[in-house]
């Protein structure tokens, strides 16, 4: 998992494998306040930008995820939501297995989360390796607009 803010991307993030610096460019250059709701390519399939909004909940409703073929690059465009993490050590109990649909596994509960506080610029990246549960709310519920990238593992090996 990496965490940080665009404004630093330039001075803290330059070691940043390739599929990733295009993306976080990406995200620097683009106006997503003004860009509706969608889906959008940004190198096909391997990697595309999810642009929505949501109202943000209570820990206790919502559920930790992992994805298999795509890392998730989450940036908070508007509002704060708290995300989950913790490594996914093979031992939680699955609860919805949509994987070949959707490269997505919904895990039932997961050992020593931890929870980071997503601000507007915040960008977080979620490697297959770590169950990351978004959309907690601060505080209480709050609408929250935010992007998610999907970036093909297979563009990471030998990056």
């Amino acid at each position: 998992m990496i965490f940080g803010n665009i404004k630093d991307y330039e001075s803290g993030f330059a070691w940043l494998p390739q599929p990733f610096k295009t993306v976080i460019e990406h995200l620097k250059q683009t106006d997503f306040q003004a860009l509706p709701v969608g889906n959008y390519d940004l190198q096909g399939k391997d990697i595309y930008v999810q642009v929505f909004d949501m109202t943000t909940k209570p820990f206790a409703e919502t559920r930790p995820e992992v994805h298999r073929q795509y890392a998730d690059v989450q940036f908070s465009v508007c509002g704060h939501e708290q995300i989950g993490v913790a490594s996914d050590d093979g031992s939680n109990a699955v609860a919805e297995d949509l994987l070949a649909e959707r490269d997505l596994l919904f895990y039932a509960g997961v050992q020593n989360e931890s929870m980071l506080t997503m601000t507007p610029g915040s960008f977080a990246v979620f490697l297959p390796s770590d169950v990351h549960r978004p959309g907690v709310a601060v505080g209480g519920p709050a609408t929250v607009r935010k992007v998610v990238v999907k970036v093909r593992v297979s563009l990471l090996a030998g990056a």
